[in-house]
């Protein structure tokens, strides 16, 4: 089935699905695209680089001005596919959607490129030119958890912040009274006080300003020893907030893909919170081999990272981040359906049976709503671990000899000689 072009935009620049090479490589280029532009700019300040390279920088500006103005555009002729925006008018969605912060830096983004042809040269504008690494967000996890974590702690940074002024404004004014009459140019009111109480509270001492009498070297001691603990409080602060959204990320995501399971999706949300608790961390290196086709399983597992090869007997099927597999040997300890090998270094999220068996006698009703679930999709394992569901969406290739890793086929052919 033919995709529409604004969907196909859509998917390419804001919802790709996991494992989209077209979308990782228009992430993947943007990126770079930007980079590049930062670098320009930087570089082109310098006289003698200037002078040596300015075609080059002018090139740069161009391409990526005009390309930062066509995924502009693109992105709001897309808006009213976003889920918030569906169901508006195209117009209402696409105002809606330039208000948001990320569509905000986009339009940064572009008036540089545009502005000079209007209103001629603006080297003021070099700054709004820089203001462009901001774009970076939008493909770091981490800078958006660091966003999310300030805007959280917002009242208990504002809160530190006064705290760290009171103490500013208490040390001009100590100063001021101490040692105004001895250097009046440095402490002769508390404006100019104020500049060595920062100084001094931040711990830089620039030392172009400092107290002279035994009183004034005092109070500047005691203010540089609690400058260490004034700016330790906003950074706890956004330590732990920061640790505490990371967290919380990874939790919304895991509990997602649990979400996604056949076996728990008529489960509610505390149910599936349990049991994404169960689960815990393991690392594959590329070729080591997970499970193996035909023993016995109790555990389903979900690729957090990397990717796995599920080889079938009459094809393999490679899976990517955000898929499981092995749904069904969590209740049943069934055999397992096929062969699956780590394709790069991965991290898996393992379910073990034992664990979810003993959350379900705990927990009766969501042990009778799991059960009635695994009834309905045995028949659809034909005894296997792997359901139908598992392996849609991943790249299907015929199976042949030459297609296992040399690591399977020794194992595998070692199996044969042991059974013969």
């Amino acid at each position: 089935m033919r995709v529409p072009l604004k969907r196909r935009v859509y998917e390419l620049l804001e919802q790709g699905a996991v494992g989209n090479f077209a979308s990782l490589l228009v992430d993947r280029v943007l990126i770079a695209l930007i980079l590049v532009n930062i670098a320009s700019v930087i570089l082109s300040t310098e006289a003698s680089l200037s002078r040596l390279w300015g075609g080059l920088f002018v090139g740069v500006e161009v391409v990526s001005g005009l390309v930062f103005t066509i995924e502009y555009f693109c992105r709001l002729w897309v808006a009213d596919l976003h889920p918030p925006y569906r169901g508006m008018g195209p117009l209402r969605a696409r105002l809606l959607y330039a208000r948001q912060p990320f569509a905000v830096i986009d339009l940064v983004a572009v008036l540089p490129f545009w502005l000079p042809l209007v209103a001629g040269d603006l080297r003021a504008l070099v700054i709004f030119r820089l203001l462009r690494f901001l774009k970076l967000a939008r493909y770091s996890p981490a800078l958006r958890s660091l966003a999310s974590a300030l805007a959280s702690e917002r009242r208990a940074l504002t809160a530190s912040f006064v705290i760290i002024f009171g103490i500013v404004l208490s040390a001009a004014t100590a100063l001021h009274v101490i040692e105004g009459a001895e250097q009046p140019e440095a402490f002769g009111s508390i404006p100019d006080s104020i500049w060595w109480a920062i100084a001094t509270v931040t711990t830089v001492g620039y030392g172009d300003v400092v107290p002279i009498t035994g009183t004034g070297k005092i109070v500047g001691s005691v203010v540089m020893l609690m400058g260490y603990g004034l700016l330790a409080l906003p950074i706890g602060i956004v330590a732990n907030a920061f640790a505490r959204e990371i967290h919380s990320r990874e939790f919304v995501v895991t509990w997602g893909m649990v979400a996604r399971v056949p076996l728990f999706e008529d489960l509610n949300a505390a149910d599936i919170a349990e049991v994404t608790g169960l689960l815990h961390s393991h690392s594959a290196d590329r070729g080591e081999i997970i499970s193996r086709q035909g023993e016995p399983g109790n555990s389903m597992f979900f690729i957090a990272s990397g990717s796995v090869e599920i080889h079938l007997d009459d094809r393999v099927i490679s899976m990517h981040e955000g898929n499981f597999f092995g749904e069904m040997a969590v209740l049943h300890r069934t055999l397992r359906s096929a062969t699956v090998v780590a394709t790069s270094r991965c991290r898996l999220l393992v379910l073990d049976g034992e664990d979810l068996h003993r959350l379900m006698r705990r927990n009766p009703s969501m042990a009778r709503r799991v059960r009635e679930a695994a009834r309905e999709r045995r028949a659809q394992t034909g005894g296997g671990d792997m359901a139908p569901e598992e392996l849609i969406g991943g790249e299907v290739r015929e199976e042949t000899g030459d297609s296992m890793p040399d690591t399977l086929q020794k194992s595998t052919s070692q199996r044969d000689g042991e059974t013969e």
